[in-house]
């Protein structure tokens, strides 16, 4: 449902709004979660962890077309 780089940045995002309650039971570092989001349809749905829980992330082409800002990181080197 999302492009790679729309995931990590909510991945980014959700690791810093867990980080900003300086809950005594966070790890010092990584903070390991999972986000499922549901969509409209079926077919619709993003699951959504943290950034170093995902080394190589698959990319789906549809979602990537509808990304509105290109993905810096997908792009191959000239």
């Amino acid at each position: 449902m999302f492009s790679v780089r729309q995931k990590r940045e909510m991945a980014d995002k959700v690791q810093q709004i867990l980080r900003d309650t300086n809950h005594p039971e966070l790890p010092r570092g990584e903070i390991q979660f999972e986000l499922k989001v549901l969509g409209a349809t079926v077919m619709s749905w993003a699951d959504i962890r943290n950034n170093a829980a995902i080394s190589n992330p698959s990319v789906n082409p549809h979602n990537e077309n509808q990304d509105s800002k290109p993905a810096h990181f997908m792009r191959k080197p000239e």
